[in-house]
C-alpha cells in the first residue's frame, strides 16, 4: 500500500477551479474530490447515448461491491435518500406490521412515511444517544409478527451507531421471512455494512454523504428475498414514480448494456456516481471501513480533551462517520456555528426535536478520511479548540 501524502505534498492534489480554503463537515453533503465535480460537468448526454449505457452499468455493479453483495438488486433513481424510504412502498402493503428501531429523528420520520402507505408500525425506542438492546428486540418480536423490521444505521440527530449485523440476526432467527430494512443514508461507505453475511434485505442510502456524490440520486440496494417478497404481493403497488416494477427493467437493461426508459435519470450526478465508486472500490472496503474508525476515534479523543462530551452514551454506539457533541455551558449554536463558518469549516447544529438547541454536529467520512493530506480533520480539531477558547474569553 503506497504511504499517505505529507502535507507538503497538497499541490500534488488535482488543482481545479473546485479547490476552495473552506470546506464542509456537516453530515451531507461533504467535501467531493476533484474528480467527481469534474464528471458532473460532462456535456449535455442523452441517458441512451452509447457512451453513457455502459456509465450507468457498471455503477450499478460497483454498488454490489460497496455493500459486499453478491446477487441483490440495486436501483439508482433521481431523488433524494428520502425516496429510499418511500421505495418500501413496494414491500408493504396497507395493514402490514412494522417495527421501526428508533434512535432518533430518522426513525421518526421513516415510520412516519411508512403510515402513509398503510402500514401498522410500532416503535422501539432508547433514550437519547442510546439504542435499544437486543434482548428488547427480541421480547418484541416474540410478542408480535412483523412482515418489517427497520433500523436507521446511523441516525444522523444523535450519531447513534446501530448494531444492524446483531438486529438481522435477531430478527432472522425468530422470523426468517421478516424483511430487514437498513437506512444507511449517513453509513453506507463509511461504516462497516455486510449484506450477505449479515444477510440483510434492503440497505437505502443517498448520493450526498459517504458515497461522497453531489445530492440528488436515491439509492436503494434490494435482497432476492426481498424481491421475491415484492413480486408476490397481494396488491398492486401504491406509487408510480417509486414502483419497482416500472424500475427493475431499467435497471436489468442497463446493467446487461443496453438502454432503456421510464424516467430520465440524473445523466450527470449517474457520471459522478461512477467515478466516486470507483475510488472507493480501488481499495477494500476494509481498509476503507478501518480508515473511518481510526480517524472517528481520533476526532472523538480530541473533544475529549476538550472537555466536550458526545450524545452516543458509548463508544459502540457511537458512529464513525459523524459525532454529535453536547454543547459546553454559557455556548450557544448560534455562537459556535458561524465563529467556524469564519474560520472556514461548516458544521451542523441540532436536530433532534427535543434537544436541537444544546448539541452541534460534525461529519468525517469520505475523502475528508481517505485523503488525510488535504488536512480536513486536523484543522476542524484546531479550529474547534480556537473557536471555544474565543468564546470562553467573551463569557
Amino acid at each position: 500500500m503506497s504511504q499517505p501524502h505529507k502535507l507538503c505534498m497538497i499541490p500534488e492534489l488535482p488543482v481545479s477551479k473546485h479547490v476552495s480554503e473552506h470546506f464542509v463537515v456537516i453530515l451531507g453533503p461533504i467535501e467531493f474530490h476533484e474528480d467527481v465535480l469534474d464528471a458532473m460537468s460532462t456535456p449535455a448526454t442523452s441517458h441512451v447515448d452509447p457512451l453513457f449505457v455502459p456509465i450507468f452499468g457498471e455503477s450499478i455493479e460497483l454498488l454490489r461491491k460497496v455493500l459486499l453483495t453478491k446477487d441483490a438488486q440495486p436501483f439508482v433513481v433521481a431523488g433524494s435518500g428520502t425516496l429510499g424510504w418511500d421505495m418500501m412502498v413496494n414491500l408493504i402493503e396497507r395493514d402490514d406490521e412494522v417495527l421501526v428501531i428508533n434512535t432518533g429523528y430518522f426513525g421518526d420520520h421513516l415510520g412516519e412515511c411508512l403510515e402513509v402507505y398503510g402500514a401498522k408500525v410500532t416503535h422501539l425506542r432508547a433514550p437519547i444517544g442510546s439504542r435499544p438492546s437486543l434482548e428488547d428486540l427480541e421480547q418484541v418480536l416474540t410478542g408480535k409478527k412483523y412482515k418489517m423490521v427497520t433500523v436507521t444505521h446511523v441516525d444522523t440527530s444523535t450519531g447513534v451507531l446501530a448494531d444492524i449485523k446483531g438486529v438481522a440476526k435477531v430478527v432472522k432467527s425468530i422470523s426468517p421471512e421478516t424483511i430487514v430494512v437498513v437506512d444507511g443514508v449517513c453509513s453506507v461507505g463509511s461504516e462497516e455494512i455486510r449484506f450477505d453475511e449479515w444477510n440483510l434485505d434492503v440497505v437505502i442510502t443517498a448520493s450526498q454523504k459517504a458515497l461522497g456524490v453531489p445530492p440528488g440520486l436515491g439509492i436503494v440496494v434490494a435482497s432476492q428475498h426481498a424481491m421475491k417478497i415484492f413480486k408476490s404481493r397481494k396488491t398492486p403497488v401504491a406509487s408510480y414514480y417509486s414502483n419497482w416494477n416500472k424500475w427493475l427493467p431499467i435497471m436489468n437493461a442497463y446493467e446487461a448494456r443496453k438502454p432503456a426508459y421510464f424516467a430520465t435519470p440524473a445523466v450527470q450526478l449517474i457520471y459522478a456516481l461512477h467515478t466516486s465508486l470507483k475510488q472507493i472500490t480501488a481499495q477494500s472496503m476494509d481498509s476503507r471501513f478501518e480508515q473511518h474508525r481510526q480517524v472517528s476515534q481520533k476526532f472523538k479523543n480530541a473533544i475529549t480533551e476538550l472537555g466536550l462530551k458526545q450524545l452516543a452514551v458509548s463508544d459502540e454506539a457511537a458512529a464513525n462517520g459523524m459525532t454529535a457533541i453536547w454543547l459546553p455551558d454559557g455556548v450557544q449554536v448560534s455562537d459556535i456555528v458561524p465563529s467556524l463558518a469564519a474560520k472556514g469549516v461548516q458544521i451542523a447544529g441540532g436536530l433532534h426535536k427535543e434537544c436541537a438547541a444544546k448539541y452541534f454536529r460534525i461529519g468525517h467520512m469520505g475523502i475528508s478520511v481517505t485523503e488525510p493530506q488535504r488536512g480536513h480533520i486536523d484543522k476542524v480539531i484546531e479550529s474547534l479548540a480556537t473557536t471555544l477558547k474565543e468564546l470562553k474569553s467573551k463569557a
